[in-house]
């Protein structure tokens, strides 16, 4: 079993920047790969970031390419998204995720144990 917890979440304005942190504990943390995903009310849970066990290969949806940054700190357990010139439809709860592997995954049904959730809110 992993537990996973996301913090970070907030009330930004249009342009401003977060950053997201998940805490992962009770196995090996280096041998997930990690990502990210967010879910807006009447949406489907949607891709945002993913990122290797090593840390050396990321992915991300277009829609936040050149603005969200995915990294890892193994020795510290610990993943982080880091968003920068947020926009409204960025509003979302958004997902810490660990899939069982090294390889990059990016669907959902793909990932193994997901957390609680934090609350992304960006003002027009």
């Amino acid at each position: 079993q992993v537990q996973l917890v996301e913090s970070g979440g907030g009330l930004v304005q249009t342009g401003g920047s977060l950053r997201l942190s998940c805490a992962a504990s009770g196995r090996t943390f280096s041998m997930y790969a990690m990502g990210w995903f967010r879910q807006a009310p009447g949406k489907e849970r949607e891709f945002v970031a993913a990122i290797s066990w090593g840390g050396t290969v990321t992915r991300y949806a277009d829609s936040v390419k050149g603005r969200f940054t995915i990294s890892r700190d193994n020795a510290k357990n610990m993943v982080y998204l880091q968003m920068d010139s947020l926009k409204p439809e960025d509003t979302a709860v958004y997902y810490c995720a660990a899939h069982k592997g090294i390889a990059v995954v990016t669907t959902t049904t793909e990932f193994d144990y997901w957390g609680q959730g934090t609350q992304v809110t960006v003002s027009s």
